[in-house]
């Protein structure tokens, strides 16, 4: 099957805009507890719909009061908790626009994020957070104000926003439309540059609407909660916090995945949405304290099993033997994780790289169906994902409603439909780029089976995207650390594995001249200069100062030496000596591979022989 489509559920309002959400939910249900407020002693608060909406609207207030208008751009730094949400919709009640600034970028991407969308105010966290704004303040002269939520500056703007009246709030809300900007996110691009997608109230709306009938197993079914952990600022958190308000799910928040266990025990979601390297590190976890108690080659037979117990599943029979196994297992080692997990999770969303077979089954067999999805900021996040009546373990499902999605000529996955942006912000050139006969071209390549479910198999751009889900732009790192005598090449790696590191070769040329100027032996060989460490250590100089460029999960954990020379002659090179990445991964894939199998505070590894 080359072309899919499904029908929109719900149809288009061209005048509905999220915050209709909220008004629709308190007008229906205005007693149903839609947040748990964690407590000090690990407990949960809860708030009602109705509770929820008197804040949104009292900090609306606020913010016109503050001098906000209707589309104006506030960025937002702040981690994954209740706040995020409120000051989402306040910032909708009150017509701005919100652009979320991950927490964990550098001062250089804060202020170019800010003074790209033209931001008129910024809001923060933490002190830890202003200071790095504090640092670019003068890079963007047009932001007029910063509110820090630390320092009380939510409680303060519902103060000063008190004589502003219910009509001005709702004037500013009705204001909007379904075609204007609801959000501006940066992504980044293959040249480093971020760029801001527009995404539109009827972007949100639409895939949302749809959607949530059509996940109804997930989100609708009484008593449905999750807990989200993975930053808001992130499309895929954002559109699911918003889908919550609309459904009515309750949540809580864990910014802390040190928390995470804990919090999970005691809020009991019934689904989760995290990424593979969240479900990674929960087997892991439990592996490793099995082993530690003694039980490891226990909870390895039970893994083995379970795995082999949901594959039975597909197959459509499952042997006597194995059923008899699989449930001594479960009952002796595997509904301990599943307590763990706080006892009601049935479902868990996953996106942003692929979870692999093998956990896939695992969690399916725990009783947790992992559906996974796929998407782009440029799609409102959604392009497909497994549902819960019919879903495939290494598929990323079906394309949602209102959603059609074909494979190109050269295996790119096109998409079109609700979801789809309107383009980048003041980037014509990058927006015309983009889209093909009106199709939005992903940059990733997949199939579509018999079924109409769409298989991710390899990525067209170079962006990596890291098993936490992070994209990050090789020539960013890549040309800076370049650009140190000493080296060569340089090329990033990290595509769905836990971090980003690098492999290096060494200037044959210039090599001789710096290890003399540092007094040492300058009829090293390449073998030999990779494994010094004063080589080692100045290109670690050269990998620090790209990582400064970057956030800090972007930044390279790990790089290694290659005793060698990339060039045109061993195919590593193209004739303009750009770097052919897909050979060099191959080629060296084993290298690769020792990188993030060795010592994690290994800067520099020595090429085995």
């Amino acid at each position: 099957m080359l072309e899919t489509t499904n029908p929109l559920i719900v149809p288009h309002d061209p005048k509905r805009t999220i915050s209709d959400f909220l008004e629709e939910r308190f007008h229906s249900h205005p007693d149903h507890v839609i947040f748990g407020i964690p407590r000090t002693d690990g407990g949960w608060d809860p708030m009602t719909t109705a509770e929820f909406r008197h804040r949104v609207v009292a900090l609306a207030k606020g913010f016109i009061s503050a001098g906000i208008r209707p589309g104006d751009k506030v960025g937002f730094i702040c981690a994954t908790k209740f706040d995020w949400s409120l000051v989402d919709f306040a910032m909708f009640y009150a017509g701005g626009i919100l652009v979320p600034i991950y927490e964990t970028s550098s001062p250089a991407q804060i202020a170019y994020i800010l003074s790209d969308s033209g931001s008129v105010g910024l809001i923060v966290d933490t002190a830890e957070q202003f200071a790095r704004f504090d640092e670019v303040r003068a890079e963007t002269p047009g932001v007029g104000v910063v509110w820090q939520l630390h320092h009380g500056d939510i409680d303060k703007l519902v103060a000063q926003g008190a004589d502003i009246l219910d009509d001005e709030v709702h004037e500013r809300r009705n204001t909007a439309t379904g075609d204007d900007i609801a959000t501006l996110i940066y992504t980044s691009g293959t040249t480093g540059s971020p760029k801001g997608c527009v995404l539109t109230h009827a972007n949100f709306v639409d895939t949302i609407a749809s959607a949530t009938i059509w996940m109804e197993e997930v989100v609708l079914t009484p008593g449905a909660s999750t807990l989200l952990f993975i930053t808001t600022a992130h499309i895929f958190a954002r559109v699911v916090s918003i889908l919550c308000i609309h459904a009515g799910v309750r949540v809580g928040h864990q910014p802390d995945t040190k928390f995470l266990l804990p919090a999970l025990a005691s809020f009991k979601p019934t689904f989760l949405l995290a990424v593979p390297r969240v479900f990674e590190k929960v087997y892991n976890s439990a592996e490793q304290k099995a082993e530690a108690g003694g039980k490891g080659k226990i909870f390895r037979l039970a893994a083995h099993t379970a795995i082999a117990y949901s594959k039975a599943l597909d197959a459509g029979k499952v042997p006597v033997g194995l059923r008899i196994q699989f449930t001594a297992l479960d009952k002796l080692v595997l509904s301990k994780l599943r307590s763990a997990m706080g006892g009601n999770v049935v479902y868990a969303i996953s996106g942003s790289a692929p979870l692999g077979l093998r956990l896939g089954h695992f969690y399916r067999a725990l009783g947790i169906r992992v559906l996974e999805g796929y998407g782009l900021t440029e799609t409102t996040a959604p392009i497909s994902i497994n549902v819960p009546q019919k879903f495939k373990i290494g598929t990323v499902g079906p394309v949602v409603p209102g959603v059609s999605a074909k494979i190109a000529d050269d295996g790119e996955i096109l998409a079109k439909g609700v979801n789809v942006f309107k383009g980048y912000w003041h980037n014509d050139k990058a927006t015309s780029e983009a889209f093909v006969d009106g199709w939005y071209r992903t940059g990733d390549i997949g199939t579509i089976d018999e079924d109409g479910y769409l298989t991710i198999t390899g990525r067209k751009k170079e962006i990596l995207v890291t098993a936490g889900g992070k994209n990050v732009a090789p020539a960013v790192l890549e040309d800076p650390i370049r650009a140190n005598p000493l080296v060569g090449q340089a090329v990033v790696v990290g595509d769905n594995r836990p971090y980003v590191a690098a492999l290096i070769t060494l200037d044959s040329e210039m090599l001789p001249t710096w290890l003399a100027n540092n007094k040492l032996d300058p009829a090293m060989t390449l073998e030999q200069a990779g494994a010094h460490p004063a080589v080692l250590a100045e290109i670690q100089t050269a990998v620090d100062r790209a990582n400064k460029k970057v956030s800090r999960a972007e930044s390279i954990r790990k790089f290694i030496v290659l005793p060698l020379e990339f060039t045109e002659a061993s195919g590593h090179l193209t004739p303009k000596m750009s770097i052919k990445r897909h050979v060099i991964v191959h080629d060296f894939a084993a290298e690769i591979d020792g990188i993030f199998d060795s010592n994690p505070d290994t800067k520099g590894l020595r090429l085995a022989d």
